[in-house]
C-alpha cells in the first residue's frame, strides 16, 4: 500500500467514524438491500465471475434507487482488487464515506485531490488520477464506473484505461446515452449503440415507474408555467446541435422580461395558497444574471456556482437544508451528487435540448421523504419536449439488446434532433 498526504483523509476518516455512529444509534439505517437492489446485485457479481463473459456492460438503476449502495454491495462481494471510479471529487468523498459506514474498510481514496494515493481491495478512484499510473492497477480485476455516460468511446481517458488494463468493466448510470454528430446532424445514442463499442449489453434495468409504483421513489406534480409570450422557436441550436446558444437564450429572455418573472414565480412558491409552506426551493438558471436577481429581490435566497468556494458551498447547502435558507439558486452546478430527500420544490429556469440535464434535474426531488408532496415548476416548455420523468422508457426494441429511450411512445434516443 502506498500512502501519501495523510491529512488529505483525515477529514474523510472523521466524518465516516461519526456517520459509523449514527448509524448504530438508528438500527433503521442498517446496510439492507432492496429486491432491485439484490437482483442488481447478484446480476453484476455473476457477470464478473463469468469467464467466458468477455465484454463491458451496464446496469440502468434510476436517479435515486440507491445506485451507491448497490455498488458498495457489489464491490464488497466480489474476489479480487475492483476499482471502482467516481465523476468527481465531490461524489467520490461521498460515496466512499457511504461505503465505510456500512462497514466496509478494506477500501482506501486514489485521488490527487484528497493528496491521497492508497491502494486496497477496493480502490475509490477519479480517471484524472489515475490515467498516468495505470501500471499501479495492472492487477486489478474488476473495474465499475460510477456514472458511465461519462465514457466516450471514441477517446478519453476512460478509453485509454480500459484499452491499457484490458479490465472488464461495468457501468452504472441513470441516463445511459450520450450525444453524438456527424453530417446527418446531431443525436443521443444509447451507450449499446455507439460505434465505436466500449459497452455491449444491458445486463440489468429497472423503470423509473416500476420504482415510483413500489413507493421507492416520491411522486411528483408537475407544473408548466411558461412566461407570457414565450417562444421556443426563438431559440436556436449551437454548432453541436445539442442544446441551444447562449446568444439567442439571452435574447429571449430579454424579449419577455424572464429575469422579472422569474422572481415573481418564486415569491409566489414561498407564499403558496395551496399545499402549504414549501421546505424547500431549488432554482436551476442558466446564467449567473437571474441568480444574481434572485439574490437582489429576495431576502432568504443564496447562490451557487462553479467558482463558489467549497466551504461557502456546504455552508448554503447545510442552511438550506436546515430551512435557515428557503431558496437556493444554482447555475451549473447540483444536478448530480446532491441528496437532500426533503427537497419538495425545483424551479426550473431554463430551456434545454439535453434529456440528461432534465432528468438529473428533476431527479434532485424524486428521493421519497415522509408525507412530502414534490413540485417540479417548469418555466421554459421542458415539460412539454420531454415529458414526466416517470413517462420515460428503456425499450429492448427488437429483443436483442437494441436499447433506446422513449416517452409516451415518443423516441428519444438514436434518432436525429428536430
Amino acid at each position: 500500500m502506498v500512502l501519501l498526504g495523510i491529512r488529505g483523509v483525515d477529514k474523510i476518516l472523521l466524518d465516516i467514524s461519526k456517520e459509523i455512529e449514527r448509524r448504530e444509534r438508528d438500527k433503521d439505517m442498517m446496510y439492507k438491500l432492496r429486491d432491485y437492489q439484490q437482483k442488481a446485485s447478484d446480476i453484476a457479481v455473476a457477470f464478473f465471475n463469468d469467464k467466458k463473459a468477455k465484454y463491458n456492460a451496464i446496469m440502468v438503476l434510476p436517479t435515486g434507487s440507491g445506485k451507491s449502495l448497490v455498488i458498495a454491495d457489489i464491490a464488497n462481494r466480489l474476489q479480487g482488487h475492483t476499482l471502482v471510479f467516481q465523476p468527481s471529487k465531490e461524489i467520490l468523498e461521498q460515496n466512499y464515506k457511504k461505503l465505510c459506514s456500512y462497514g466496509v474498510l478494506d477500501c482506501s481514496v486514489y485521488s490527487a485531490s484528497f493528496n491521497s494515493k492508497n491502494i486496497s481491495r477496493i480502490t475509490f478512484a477519479t480517471i484524472g488520477s489515475v490515467i498516468r499510473h495505470t501500471d499501479d492497477f495492472q492487477h486489478f480485476n474488476n473495474v465499475i464506473i460510477d456514472e458511465c455516460h461519462f465514457v466516450n468511446a471514441k477517446g478519453g481517458m476512460y478509453e485509454e484505461f480500459i484499452h491499457a488494463t484490458g479490465c472488464k468493466v461495468l457501468g452504472l448510470t441513470a441516463t445511459p446515452y450520450r450525444l453524438s454528430s456527424s453530417s446527418f446532424g446531431a443525436m443521443l445514442k444509447f451507450l449499446t449503440r455507439t460505434r465505436p463499442l466500449i459497452f455491449s449489453k444491458v445486463i440489468y434495468q429497472v423503470q423509473i415507474s416500476t420504482l415510483l409504483d413500489m413507493g421507492f421513489l416520491s411522486k411528483i406534480d408537475y407544473f408548466q408555467m411558461n412566461p407570457l409570450g414565450w417562444d421556443e422557436n426563438n431559440l436556436q441550436a449551437n454548432s453541436t446541435g445539442a442544446d441551444y446558444t447562449d446568444k439567442s437564450v439571452e435574447a429571449e429572455y430579454n424579449r419577455i422580461d424572464f429575469y422579472g418573472y422569474l422572481v415573481s414565480i418564486v415569491k409566489r412558491l414561498l407564499c403558496p395558497k395551496r399545499g402549504g409552506a414549501r421546505k424547500g426551493i431549488l432554482v436551476f438558471t442558466r446564467f449567473l444574471k437571474e441568480a444574481e436577481r434572485l439574490t437582489q429581490s429576495i431576502e432568504c435566497c443564496e447562490m451557487v456556482s462553479g467558482t463558489t468556494p467549497k466551504a461557502e458551498r456546504e455552508r448554503i447547502l447545510n442552511d438550506f437544508k436546515s430551512g435557515k435558507i428557503k431558496v437556493v439558486v444554482n447555475v451549473g452546478v447540483l444536478t448530480t451528487g446532491f441528496d437532500y430527500p426533503e427537497l419538495d420544490t425545483v424551479v426550473m429556469a431554463r430551456p434545454t435540448m439535453s434529456l440528461a440535464m432534465y432528468y438529473q434535474i428533476v431527479g434532485r426531488e424524486i428521493r421519497p421523504y415522509k408525507d412530502k408532496q414534490a413540485w417540479f415548476v417548469d418555466l421554459c416548455g421542458n415539460i412539454n419536449r420531454f415529458g414526466k420523468v416517470e413517462d420515460l422508457k428503456l425499450i429492448d426494441t427488437n429483443g436483442k439488446g437494441k436499447w433506446a429511450v422513449f416517452s409516451n411512445g415518443k423516441q428519444l434516443t438514436n434518432v436525429i434532433f428536430q
